[in-house]
């Protein structure tokens, strides 16, 4: 593993087991890189699998109906898969920490905001009452809350207030990953604006790598370096931001960005991908979107198809490659 790498996920799959449903296959043996300092994007629809990945790197997938089925995820190059319970407990907030999708559930409605920051760092970096006081006004003046808020509730604040702490947290602690899931969805436009330009800005000056989850191709654009397209569990492509934007090759990526408006307004009509997405318990047995797509063949429908690399850091999952 090189000196850069800082998270290796291989072969990771996590299945739901349940009685009812039976077995969700929700993500289906995974491969991500991620090296220190870079920005990596998860982009899918809905259903694809984004948060169990991101779940499963912090070992949040309850257990059960969780079950991790396969592959390591290492984080300077020790599997967290095989970390006892009170290991992760020093690993999350410390080393890695996420931004959880709704900022208006994520926090604490009986406690002022400003303790649930200074909380993080009583418990993760041992420091006194006053010094994890200090050390949280100091967080909220830097995510542009005045310090003079700190004993205030979540119900005084707006929603991009509320994101701005749950980031004032999860960075509370100078954490060396960032997973941020879905981070702007809760909020309107102008706010969106904002806060990826204040988590664009902690990213520089704290060095932090980010392994940042949406379904909006205008953030990625933004925000990341490198791009895996998520498919019913599945990388169907992924590469640099340039791979992804300017040689767009997997026909649900393809899809993906003819379903976009253009700037520019040309279209009468957008474009939606047929379909939906597939039901994790009962998956296609070949391509996993056959169904949906324009191009598919007998073979797509029946033949397991790997990943492979059609240029060097660009990996996409189509047995009509070159075709498409």
């Amino acid at each position: 593993m090189g000196q850069d790498k800082l998270l290796e996920i291989e072969d990771l799959a996590i299945y739901y087991i349940t009685d009812d449903v039976g077995t969700c296959k929700a993500v289906n043996h995974v491969d991500l890189t991620l090296e220190r300092g870079e920005t990596l994007g998860l982009v899918g629809e809905t259903g694809a699998g984004k948060t169990t990945i991101a779940r499963g790197i912090l070992r949040l997938v309850m257990e059960p109906p969780g079950k991790y089925i396969s592959g390591s995820i290492k984080f300077h190059g020790e599997d967290l898969l095989k970390k006892s319970v009170k290991e992760m407990q020093k690993i999350r907030g410390a080393k890695i920490s996420m931004i959880f999708q709704d900022p208006m559930t994520a926090l604490n409605p009986t406690d002022p905001v400003g303790e649930q920051i200074a909380e993080v760092l009583f418990y993760q970096k041992n420091l006194t009452k006053a010094e994890s006081k200090k050390q949280a006004e100091a967080m909220m003046e830097m995510v542009g809350i005045p310090k003079e808020r700190y004993g205030e509730y979540p119900h005084q604040f707006s929603g991009g207030m509320k994101q701005r702490i749950v980031i004032a947290i999860a960075l509370a602690c100078n954490p060396e990953l960032l997973i941020a899931d879905e981070p702007t969805t809760a909020l309107d436009v102008t706010i969106q604006a904002q806060v990826l330009d204040m988590m664009r800005k902690l990213k520089k000056e704290l060095g932090t790598a980010m392994l940042l989850i949406t379904h909006d191709l205008g953030v990625v654009a933004e925000m990341c370096e490198k791009v895996a397209i998520i498919y019913a569990g599945e990388v169907v492509e992924m590469g640099r931001i340039e791979h992804i934007y300017d040689e767009t090759m997997h026909p649900y990526t393809i899809g993906l960005f003819g379903s976009l408006p253009s700037v520019a307004g040309t279209e009468d009509r957008l474009k939606p991908i047929d379909g939906l997405m597939p039901d994790p318990a009962d998956l296609p047995p070949g391509c996993k979107f056959a169904p949906r797509c324009p191009n598919r063949c007998p073979d797509c429908e029946t033949q397991q198809i790997p990943l492979r690399e059609v240029a060097p850091g660009h990996w996409v999952r189509c047995i009509h490659l070159g075709e498409v």
